[in-house]
């Protein structure tokens, strides 16, 4: 499979409109770990405590933790690849904003989030597309904004093709990276890591779960040009 933008892309939301249904009945709640919940109460405070600008959840799939974060009063919205999951967030959280977009690209003004979102999404995201999708995150950030991410780690980078689950034909990648692999991808965005934290797989998880917390310097420029 070519690991070109638009492949990436197409092949990514045609199989989450295929398990779409599926996803969201197999993990009804998204964050079953209470440090994973831990972190994302933690995230919302480091959101509001640096002004009003809204979240971006990014991969927000059926929007539960978009509806968390909307419950501790932080302005959210959702953003998912995949018009099915989209549809599936909004029907059950009909109070919240969702849309069709890729991280990649986003479609949102230069410093307008006071924090990113993306739990188990980056995931799909090409290692020669990351820097991109990381440029993305600090260009829409304001100064001073927040970002955690969350992805299945390991002790080596690697990659896994997927081409059936939920009883589906699909075409998914996934990449597994190292923590220092993803800080380092961070910082040369210009994204300052401030917090690392792993864990163990629990039950049926086969890989650790990685989770990182950065920031956009407090005192960068508001505006910074689109990655290209």
């Amino acid at each position: 499979m070519s690991d070109s933008t638009e492949d990436f892309l197409q092949t990514t939301r045609s199989s989450y409109d295929a398990i779409a249904k599926d996803y969201a009945s197999r993990f009804p709640e998204g964050l079953s770990h209470p440090l994973e919940r831990q972190l994302v109460t933690a995230f919302a405070e480091l959101v509001t405590a640096n002004g009003p600008a809204p979240v971006a959840d990014l991969g927000s799939g059926p929007g539960y933790v978009t509806a968390r974060l909307h419950g501790m009063g932080v302005p959210v919205f959702g953003v998912d690849i995949s018009p099915a999951m989209v549809t599936l967030a909004r029907e059950a959280h009909p109070q919240l904003r969702f849309h069709v977009g890729s991280m990649t690209a986003l479609d949102l003004p230069d410093a307008t989030l006071g924090g990113v979102l993306c739990l188990y999404s980056a995931i799909h995201v090409p290692d020669d597309r990351l820097p991109t999708a990381f440029a993305e995150f600090r260009r829409t950030l304001v100064p001073g904004g927040h970002v955690l991410l969350g992805f299945q780690s390991g002790t080596e980078p690697g990659r896994l093709h997927l081409s059936e689950r939920f009883g589906h034909e699909i075409d998914l990648d996934y990449y597994w990276r190292t923590p220092d692999q993803v800080t380092a991808l961070l910082t040369e965005a210009g994204l300052e890591p401030t917090a690392t934290v792993v864990r163990e797989p629990q039950e049926e998880e086969t890989r650790p779960r990685a989770f990182l917390l950065a920031r956009k310097p407090a005192d960068a420029p508001g505006h910074r040009d689109r990655a290209r």
